[in-house]
């Protein structure tokens, strides 16, 4: 919104077909979207009845826990936000201080492998399978507070075997990426 203001009545329904094409959008992204103040976009989601971040990413997620077959709903690392079985997913890790090393204050490793083990698990259709192999590259250190949006897609299927890749992104910077071969035991 180049420097011209809407009224109220227009950002207000500007700001609903924003979230209906994209419900994780933050409230400072929107702000900086619509030029108001973060007050502001508060009020309008208060008025309009519209949850904040972390409830619009659970509401969403909720659906696709359904759909997973192969691990249970809390062995996901992440909020689960988009999910086609056998093809790809997408699952999102807010990141806070206890997942840090104390000295470095960077996020663990396992953290970040754990939310791209589970989705790379989640993505493949069959009710019982296994890691067989994982080759996993950390790009670039993550800080607590930061927001890890990991997506999944199954490149080929052969037999049993599944080859899963997923990236995992702070913004729009990659900071991990695994390359997964999962066995299925059905």
């Amino acid at each position: 919104m180049a420097n011209k203001r809407l009224n109220k009545k227009e950002r207000q329904k500007k700001l609903i077909d924003k979230l209906k094409n994209d419900p994780f959008l933050t409230d400072e992204e929107l702000m900086n979207m619509f030029n108001v103040s973060i007050q502001t976009i508060r009020l309008d989601r208060l008025e309009l009845r519209i949850p904040e971040l972390r409830e619009r990413i659970k509401n969403v997620a909720e659906g696709n826990y359904s759909k997973v077959r192969t691990i249970g709903e809390t062995e996901i690392v992440g909020e689960l936000v988009d999910i086609i079985l056998g093809k790809s997913g997408i699952s999102i890790l807010e990141t806070n201080e206890s997942m840090t090393f104390k000295k470095t204050n960077f996020i663990r490793g396992q953290n970040i492998f754990a939310q791209a083990e589970s989705l790379a698990l989640a993505v493949i259709d069959a009710d019982v399978v296994l890691t067989g192999v994982a080759n996993i590259k950390y790009k670039s250190p993550v800080m607590p507070g930061e927001k890890l949006i990991a997506k999944a897609e199954v490149v080929r299927e052969r037999g049993n075997k599944y080859f899963v890749h997923v990236f995992t992104y702070v913004g729009e910077k990659q900071v991990f990426r695994g390359k997964f071969i999962l066995v299925s035991t059905d």
